[in-house]
């Protein structure tokens, strides 16, 4: 009782007051209560009171408990106050270790599992672990399945813009501590040295879990402390406090399910304080929406206000031209995004697909699309289930080729990256104002950038027949060159004796080539090579009537 005063706990939670008892008592457990509630007292009170004053357990006795947390940053979490080792559990690669430590724990002992979400695999979990459990569930009663004081919305946010809507977040947002979760570690990645570069005017970090353990933890810290952005996945999502001060959790990915979602915004407003959090959803991500409304989840939807948006596009494309890791980075986070939603099991929610393969590519600055052979793979799998390939799928079936982008000129501008004073959020930057006046200042400072073309390399190309025609190099009996002109004129002027003797004696008894046919005439008589481009003699024709011939040339192409 000493240690929770002295720590400022002096009253207990729904989860605390209904599970103690039970855990006191040397019955197994298994809690149920929304994030931030609590959950980490519920057993690391029984623990203390088990293994310090009713077994006095010192170190000679060897292990006394273990605590297996979701992941490590929770670990050093409890550490603080129990000195456990934990790693990540509940995924399916980490079952098969998990069953490990269970098969060498005594067969007569206490378990206590606690979750925010009673999910299939918890469920399994349990059957394996725990003897006759008491199921302490305190929020099942709750029209909602996440905290009361956490505001949610949502937001219809195409693919290709997800980068510019994140960048004019938090612009508008530089005194408020921010978490954004990406689906992979490329990713993270790429945003964060992407937007350091830029410069948006708050702390930028990043968490991830191919990072070292100590630099995670230095990380996870500093956050802790002040205000800043965190770019992270989904190992930030488990368990972690970050001291009841993160304003808000911004999904930028849809997350996998709504187990996952929960989660994640479960890292704002913790116990007593409030938070806030924006998920960005794709048009084919919307049946998302519906999922997290079934599970009560009370998800607000919005309509995002294009007018403060500030692009970025413009920008990451001159960053990824001068440096050559930043791009090659870009490439990467490209293509495991897109193998991050190709391998997803729910295809109501995630169908690679349904989403803009070379937009996307150009909104982060590529001048190609990378390969994606996953992708070629699937299509070549259609086709040879006799499945109608629409006109994405079509395009995405060229991409593996590569594509080349031209920028279409345009005005371009320098995007505002300094401080300012944060925005009025509801008002503002994410609802739209019906009522808003056309002249208002805009916050969009970089010009209108023409969207950029494409040219498939696969692709047939039209012939321009307005383009000038190349140029043929003609060389007399002994070996020096005539005049470019000299095998153009009308046909009055035409030599057929000439003609004959110089074509007859090159082409023998060989067979005849099929005559070729102009592209570039404006009529469809379908006069040949040898209708209208007859043999000269070069010494018939002065400088002048040269000139001449050139512009009646240049005119009958017109």
């Amino acid at each position: 009782m000493d240690g929770l005063k002295k720590s400022d706990y002096v009253s207990m939670t729904e989860i605390q007051r209904a599970s103690l008892p039970h855990a006191l008592c040397g019955r197994d457990i298994l809690g149920a209560a929304k994030t931030g509630s609590g959950k980490t007292l519920a057993f690391v009170i029984p623990v203390l009171e088990k293994l310090h004053r009713e077994w006095r357990w010192g170190h000679e006795d060897g292990v006394g408990c273990i605590i297996i947390s979701p992941t490590r940053e929770l670990a050093g979490q409890l550490f603080d106050v129990l000195k456990a080792l934990g790693d990540r559990i509940l995924d399916v690669g980490f079952k098969k270790t998990l069953n490990a430590i269970i098969s060498q724990l005594p067969k007569h002992r206490q378990t206590l599992l606690f979750s925010a979400t009673q999910t299939k695999s918890v469920q399994d979990l349990a059957r394996l672990s725990l003897k006759d459990p008491e199921y302490v569930g305190v929020h099942e009663k709750s029209t909602t399945s996440t905290p009361d004081r956490l505001q949610q919305t949502a937001m219809i946010v195409p693919l290709e813009q997800k980068l510019d809507m994140l960048w004019s977040f938090i612009k508008a947002h530089l005194n408020s501590k921010i978490l954004v979760f990406l689906s992979s570690c490329k990713q993270v990645k790429f945003v964060f040295e992407a937007f350091k570069k830029l410069r948006p005017g708050i702390p930028l970090k990043c968490l991830h879990g191919k990072m070292k353990q100590g630099k995670r933890m230095v990380i996870y810290s500093q956050f802790c402390e002040k205000r800043s952005v965190l770019f992270s996945t989904d190992v930030a999502s488990r368990g972690l406090d970050f001291n009841k001060a993160v304003d808000w959790v911004v999904q930028v990915d849809c997350p996998e399910d709504v187990a996952s979602y929960i989660h994640r915004v479960g890292r704002t407003a913790r116990y007593a304080s409030v938070g806030r959090s924006v998920l960005f959803l794709t048009p084919s991500e919307m049946k998302m929406l519906e999922k997290l409304q079934e599970a009560k989840v009370p998800v607000q939807f919005i309509k995002a206000n294009n007018k403060r948006l500030q692009p970025v596009s413009g920008l990451l494309s001159a960053l990824l031209v001068k440096d050559s890791d930043l791009q090659d980075l870009a490439k990467k986070a490209f293509v495991t995004y897109l193998r991050s939603i190709h391998i997803q099991k729910d295809k109501e929610v995630f169908d690679v697909m349904k989403l803009p393969i070379d937009e996307f590519s150009a909104s982060m600055g590529l001048p190609m699309t990378p390969k994606l052979r996953f992708l070629n793979q699937k299509i070549k799998g259609k086709k040879m289930s006799g499945i109608q390939l629409d006109n994405a799928d079509k395009d995405i079936a060229n991409l593996p080729t590569g594509s080349f982008r031209e920028d279409l000129g345009g005005p371009r501008g320098k995007l505002d990256i300094g401080d300012h004073e944060e925005a009025d959020v509801e008002k503002g930057f994410l609802l739209s104002k019906d009522g808003e006046h056309e002249g208002e200042a805009k916050a969009i400072e970089l010009g209108p950038i023409l969207p950029a073309t494409r040219v498939l390399k696969k692709k047939k190309l039209k012939i321009n027949i307005h383009r000038p025609v190349g140029t043929r190099v003609v060389f007399d009996e002994e070996g020096n060159t005539l005049p470019p002109l000299a095998r153009v004129a009308d046909a009055k002027n035409v030599d057929n004796s000439s003609l004959l003797d110089q074509e007859g004696e090159r082409m023998g008894d060989r067979k005849r080539k099929r005559p070729k046919i102009y592209f570039d005439s404006d009529s469809d008589d379908g006069k040949t090579i040898e209708d209208r481009d007859k043999l000269v003699k070069t010494d018939s024709i002065s400088l002048s009537e040269q000139e001449a011939l050139a512009l009646k040339l240049l005119s009958s192409m017109h």
